[in-house]
């Protein structure tokens, strides 16, 4: 091996102790601020949530996404509250609710499968349950005094594309609604809504954001619950305190929005720096390889 490969070698082996350290910082002060915190925590969980349980849950969140480790961290603690408050599961792969890094703060978002959950515990809502339509499905809406729904899949052949989505509610005493977006006016509304659109699971899961997407509008008119009311308010929303009632802490997501045009742009920045070394690094290696291939 040549004298610069031992010295790349080296150098990466540097960089992964460094960042090594720099996690296990991040995640000992998490741990350090959670026990400070554990009497205002406690008082602030609901009954079925341990405070050891929520402090588990919180760190495994956290030590798994680098970018949360870098969000201030009573923003991140407040997401874990709101979730922990509606009995939602964080950054599982049960898709009930979400922690997103929203510039330096952590943004907190019900999942499709959250929200459904939600939705069935209010007490007046019997069955609730959404579905994407396809280019060859036999798909009709009516809408007016007599509304009127109607969806065979294509079962046996191709079904195409996605083209839209609809949201079914039946209720204890024998009513019903629906309600049905097209894809485009989806992404529309998701590009023009989510702070974290291009952050999170909008790229990641789609379909079960456009879902969530249509049972909350078919949830505005809907006799919900206060608790599904408070959990539709709190989805997307930034928070920088803990109380007993979550809903009752401010939303300060607005406050931030410029520092996170800012905080993005500068990512980009720093990505294509990144990829750009890479690509470099990448091939000297190749050229490096080559040589060495011929010796």
């Amino acid at each position: 091996m040549t004298t610069k490969n031992n010295q790349e070698l080296k150098n990466s082996l540097q960089k992964k102790a460094n960042g090594n350290a720099v996690k296990k910082d991040a995640a000992n002060g998490m741990r350090s601020l959670l026990n400070k915190m554990s009497k205002d925590i406690e008082r602030a969980l609901p009954s079925m949530v341990s405070s050891e349980r929520f402090q588990r849950v919180a760190l495994t969140a956290f030590n798994g996404n680098k970018k949360l480790q870098q969000c201030e961290p009573i923003s991140f603690i407040a997401a874990m509250m709101q979730s922990a408050q509606l009995g939602l599961e964080p950054n599982t792969p049960l898709g009930q609710s979400y922690l997103i890094p929203y510039g330096k703060q952590v943004q907190f978002q019900i999942g499709y499968k959250g929200l459904l959950e939600l939705a069935q515990r209010s007490g007046k809502i019997k069955t609730i349950y959404a579905h994407e339509v396809y280019e060859n499905d036999e798909f009709s809406v009516e809408y007016g005094i007599d509304q009127k729904l109607n969806h065979k899949p294509e079962l046996f052949g191709d079904r195409g594309e996605v083209i839209g989505y609809y949201a079914v509610y039946h209720l204890d005493n024998g009513g019903y609604s629906f309600t049905f977006i097209s894809k485009p006016d989806v992404l529309r509304f998701a590009k023009a809504k989510s702070k974290t659109f291009n952050n999170g699971p909008w790229q990641t899961d789609f379909d079960e954001m456009a879902k969530k997407t249509v049972i909350k509008k078919l949830l505005k008119y809907a006799p919900i619950s206060i608790e599904l009311q408070n959990a539709v308010t709190a989805d997307e929303s930034v928070k920088e305190g803990i109380s007993e009632d979550m809903s009752e802490v401010a939303d300060v997501s607005f406050e931030y929005e410029d520092d996170v045009i800012n905080v993005e742009a500068e990512e980009i920045d720093e990505d294509n720096e990144k990829n750009n070394a890479e690509d470099q690094t990448q091939g000297d290696k190749d050229k490096l390889l080559g040589q060495e291939s011929f010796i």
